[in-house]
């Protein structure tokens, strides 16, 4: 699971809202299903090289938003995805919002990543088809 989870230290983003970002992108498109177990927090800092008051920081958030549950034996799981402002939580029937926009960068970032591409090279691509994609429309 944390291959698929990636703090960058240059980016102004504090890396505990990564973490809260890239999990909620992860339960949104169905990367981790309800009833899925996530990783302790020592050990998914201890993977991440982070501090744990970090990840348990980030798991505090989610589980506040009623993403996430911790459970005493059963450890941390996924409960749903994050609530729209409307109270649904089925992202499938409504509108793209900006939760399911934010996953949908976020897995394009773990994809240009895990393709070898830097973030200007993937910076260029999404400027050069947000153009193509304006003339097209416009």
């Amino acid at each position: 699971m944390t291959a698929r989870i990636a703090i960058d230290l240059s980016d102004p983003v504090p890396p505990y809202e990564q973490i809260r970002r890239q999990l909620s992108s992860l339960i949104v498109v169905g990367v981790l299903e309800p009833g899925s177990r996530l990783p302790t927090v020592r050990s998914l800092a201890a993977d991440l090289g982070i501090a744990a008051g970090t990840v348990a920081r980030a798991y505090k958030e989610l589980e506040q938003s009623g993403v996430i549950e911790s459970r005493r034996r059963n450890g941390t799981i996924v409960v749903g995805p994050p609530q729209t402002p409307n109270g649904a939580g089925d992202a499938s029937a409504q509108q793209p919002g900006p939760i399911e926009v934010i996953a949908a960068v976020d897995g394009l970032i773990l994809t240009a990543r895990a393709a070898g591409l830097g973030d200007e090279t993937l910076m260029d691509l999404l400027r050069g088809r947000l153009a193509e994609r304006s003339k097209l429309e416009g």
